[in-house]
């Protein structure tokens, strides 16, 4: 449940950790048909905005370049959408972990986003072949019509953006809340890894289960 430190509640959560490409939006809608469980993804919510609006436009105009948007505007977009989920009962923070795809995608933003996020474990998908990355990226610039996908000098920003600013995201948390999972396996080994991760985060969550 929402880990409560006396001041703030902060929601428990995963996140789910990896390059443009590695898979972490497919497993991230899959693990969020799971009871117990609340995906969101980032990038999602970004696309969702309306472009003429002021937060649309200041989104594309990062996102059509490849660069991240302002770190504060990220934090604060994503915080007024899930209390938006929660205000209409669609996330249930004392019941519910939430997985998180895409946020924080820095050092800052992990900062930010301290007394909001209690993170219990991050799943980080590790993928060294950069041909299939890319590969996975423009497949799904076709399928779901994200041209900012499609284009090779985007992609390659994307990846590098993600090699200086979001990797080290990963020694801000203790290192042993960090699982490794190898990228380049087939999505139901992939997705096996993750549960067998996730099963004990989600029974501890329960409680102690009375017996007869």
């Amino acid at each position: 449940m929402a880990a409560n430190d006396g001041k703030n509640m902060r929601y428990k959560c995963v996140l789910l950790f990896g390059a443009p490409g590695s898979g972490k939006g497919t497993q991230g809608k899959i693990i969020g048909t799971i009871p117990g469980f609340f995906h969101t993804a980032c990038g999602d919510i970004f696309r969702s905005l309306d472009l003429s609006s002021e937060m649309g436009r200041i989104f594309w105009e990062y996102s059509s370049r490849g660069q991240l948007v302002p770190d504060e505007f990220t934090v604060k977009l994503w915080k007024q959408y899930i209390k938006g989920m929660e205000l209409i009962q669609q996330f249930r923070p004392m019941t519910e972990i939430l997985v998180l795809d895409g946020i924080p995608r820095n050092v800052e933003q992990a900062r930010l986003l301290e007394e909001t996020l209690d993170v219990a474990k991050i799943i980080h998908l590790q993928c060294s072949d950069l041909a299939k990355m890319v590969e996975r990226l423009r497949r799904r610039a076709l399928k779901e019509n994200r041209f900012d996908d499609a284009n090779d000098d985007v992609i390659q920003k994307r990846l590098m953006v993600y090699d200086v600013e979001t990797k080290p995201v990963l020694d801000f948390y203790k290192p042993e809340k960090v699982a490794r999972i190898d990228a380049t396996m087939s999505q139901i080994r992939v997705l096996s890894e993750i549960i067998r991760i996730l099963v004990p985060l989600r029974e501890d969550n329960d409680g102690p289960v009375s017996r007869p």
